[in-house]
């Protein structure tokens, strides 16, 4: 079902979903099951799997050289997501980025979701590989997050890139699209960058899922700006319990976000990050009661492949 036949069925009650990071290379798919299973009691319909770029890794030849190797250490997004659909019988959302893939593989990639009854896909440019200081599409690849959504639209009306297939049955996907309250970081000013997000909705995204974000004050703020503008389909609101003391630093630095100044003062006053996940359970807690009173569509949980925090904020709420 998509997404928004979700939110449409809820009939104004809020929603509860949660994102996921496919496993590494060499790692047991029962280690995301295990984080999934404790979360499945509050009825997710839907379940996003994040997709990584592709890194570069250096093999040591001998004599001082190296070979620089390009691989991907977090593959198989969709078999994940048919393997969630299969076990758990909910909805699951593969990421497709724009980097590091060509139109042609992003075009095989959605024939493979259709072909699994995937109903949703998120959209998104992704960011630029560790060693460039700016993101580049890969030669013959789409550049923007609203390039990515046409081809998907294009595909949904059974226009493929080189028009030589003979179309009887063509894909429906519901496209996601990211939003950033407190703008992407590259974004000029806020309005351009919602000037982007409307372009991805005029190109046919169906939803928003925003960014974490810590002051629903911007949350608001994001979602009547984006309204003034004449965006008007659902925006969820994602949600990031801090969990470790490091996240003061590292989440404003990645995500160029800023914290309320309570809640680093409360994790300041933390001896152990055991304190600090419980602050940030707490945090979170209310951030997420007051976006629920607000009547949001959905609260996403950015799990960055722990649940035990995401389990005690829902266990509260749902």
């Amino acid at each position: 079902m998509k997404v928004t036949d979700h939110i449409k069925n809820a009939n104004g009650k809020t929603l509860f979903s949660f994102e996921v990071i496919p496993p590494q290379k060499g790692k047991n798919i029962q280690d995301l099951y295990s984080n999934i299973d404790p979360l499945m009691e509050f009825k997710p319909p839907f379940i996003d799997v994040t997709t990584s770029r592709e890194e570069c890794v250096y093999l040591d030849r001998g004599n001082g050289l190296l070979d620089r190797r390009i691989t991907r250490m977090r593959p198989g997004t969709v078999g994940i997501c048919a393997s969630i659909m299969h076990k758990y019988k909910v909805d699951a959302i593969p990421h497709l980025l724009c980097g590091g893939f060509t139109k042609e593989e992003t075009e095989y990639v959605l024939v493979d979701c259709h072909y699994l009854g995937l109903d949703n896909v998120m959209a998104l440019r992704g960011d630029s590989m560790k060693d460039e200081s700016y993101f580049k599409p890969v030669n013959g690849g789409n550049a923007f997050a609203s390039d990515l959504v046409d081809q998907i639209t294009n595909l949904n009306c059974g226009k493929y890139l080189h028009n030589d297939v003979n179309v009887e049955h063509h894909s429906d996907f519901c496209i996601g699209v990211a939003g950033y309250p407190e703008k992407h970081m590259e974004a000029p000013s806020l309005v351009s960058d919602l000037r982007r997000l409307k372009a991805k909705v005029d190109a046919g995204a169906d939803y928003v899922v925003t960014q974490m974000f810590f002051d629903n004050n911007k949350y608001f703020e994001f979602v009547k700006a984006a309204r003034e503008m004449g965006i008007n389909v659902p925006i969820i609101p994602g949600i990031k319990p801090l969990a470790v003391k490091r996240h003061l630093q590292i989440l404003p630095q990645v995500f160029k976000i800023d914290l309320p100044q309570d809640l680093i003062d409360a994790v300041d006053d933390c001896k152990n990050n055991k304190s600090v996940r419980q602050v940030g359970i707490e945090f979170a807690i209310q951030q997420s009661k007051e976006l629920l009173e607000a009547g949001a569509p959905v609260l996403h949980y950015y799990s960055m492949g722990k649940s035990d925090n995401i389990e005690a904020i829902a266990s509260k709420l749902f």
